[in-house]
């Protein structure tokens, strides 16, 4: 997926620069004029325009998404994200893992369209009120407050979509993790779907055959699935979303031996965070060891048994034939092969049934759909 979004991305910008340059070649150098230009030359000339406007086309028209998108129509647009997420993680460290949850959520339910942005009006019922939203889902005033700096700098330009690619990104960055190029071009959606936000959204309770099918239906396969595990590096969940972890009954879930009974400790100290309904908002971090830090840490976690998540922790507990576990290992030992997979994944998951062209809107508030 990356190498095909790369390779398309360069074909067309060089199939544009290509015509326009045989363009003013043809005219500076053969003066032709009126009924005097031969039959071939019209043929050529005729043949280049049809490939400029094609090009074209396939740019601004249902093309594939391309890196620096917005560098004629909107130039500052990334640096006015990235300068904003940067506020927003300074105010408040937890808000980086709250807009890369964002994505992940929008991409899988209809696709990468900012459709989980959308407030319930109309016939629209919010993706926000749906069970793995609702009083969890973060970030929305962050990704308003943007595309409102965005309209004023460039007015129906930038898409909610394409703002959300941008922020995870920076996030990932401004914890410490990898910085990449992202592709952009998105539109966003003139709908929503909550009882698809019911239905695609993992709960954290998944199993690991739930969480491969789950990933296969939006065209991941499972070593995305591991990669964009690690995300769970940053963020905290709240004791609702883990206490069936905490209180199931003793299982295997290290490979390795327990002689410190540190995985009971780490057991008893949740329980007593969670030992009641009451605290079922209380957060726990996901990586209880660099919380701060988007790293390899949330593998080593795994490898002993102190994954928060249900969801985590099946990657190795209920991996029978090895082929996670292996993985999980690789990233555990070598941080830097853990973000070259997750970045690809990411670009991968970035694409999932974008909107290009003159599909959806570029929205005026992330919150509605334009009047």
């Amino acid at each position: 997926m990356k190498m095909h979004v790369t390779t398309q991305g360069n074909i067309l910008k060089k199939s544009k620069t290509l015509s326009t340059h045989i363009c003013t070649h043809t005219y500076r150098e053969t003066h032709y004029t009126g009924h005097n230009f031969p039959m071939e030359m019209k043929l050529w000339v005729s043949l280049i325009v049809v490939s400029a406007i094609t090009t074209s086309a396939l740019g601004e028209f249902g093309g594939a998404l391309v890196k620096g998108f917005y560098k004629e129509s909107c130039p500052l647009a990334e640096e006015i994200v990235k300068h904003n997420v940067e506020v927003a993680v300074l105010k408040d460290p937890r808000m980086a893992a709250s807009l890369l949850r964002l994505q992940f959520h929008d991409c899988f339910v209809l696709g990468c369209d900012a459709s989980v942005l959308l407030d319930t009006h109309g016939d629209i019922l919010s993706e926000k009120q749906a069970t793995p939203n609702v009083n969890s889902l973060r970030g929305f005033e962050v990704i308003d407050y943007i595309k409102y700096l965005l309209e004023e700098a460039c007015p129906l330009t930038v898409s909610c979509s394409d703002i959300i690619t941008m922020a995870a990104r920076d996030s990932v960055f401004l914890r410490g993790g990898p910085w990449w190029e992202v592709y952009l071009g998105r539109r966003d959606s003139l709908k929503a779907s909550f009882a698809g936000a019911n239905q695609y959204i993992p709960a954290p309770n998944t199993s690991l055959e739930g969480l491969i099918i789950n990933f296969k239906q939006q065209g991941l396969d499972i070593q995305d699935l591991i990669a964009l595990s690690g995300a769970h590096t940053i963020g905290k969940a709240r004791c609702v979303s883990f206490k069936q972890r905490i209180n199931q009954p003793n299982m295997l879930q290290t490979f390795y031996v327990d002689e410190f009974k540190r995985h009971s400790t780490f057991r008893r100290i949740l329980r007593s965070q969670c030992k009641d309904s009451s605290r079922d908002n209380e957060l726990s971090p996901l990586d209880i060891q660099t919380p701060a830090y988007f790293d390899n840490h949330y593998y080593i976690n795994l490898l002993k048994g102190r994954g928060l998540l249900i969801s985590d922790n099946v990657l190795v507990s209920e991996d029978h034939e090895g082929e996670v576990f292996r993985k999980v290992w690789e990233y555990a030992v070598d941080q830097e092969l853990f973000f070259v997979d997750f970045v690809e994944s990411m670009l991968k998951m970035a694409n999932i049934n974008v909107l290009t062209g003159i599909e959806g809107e570029i929205r005026e508030s992330c919150r509605f759909v334009n009047i």
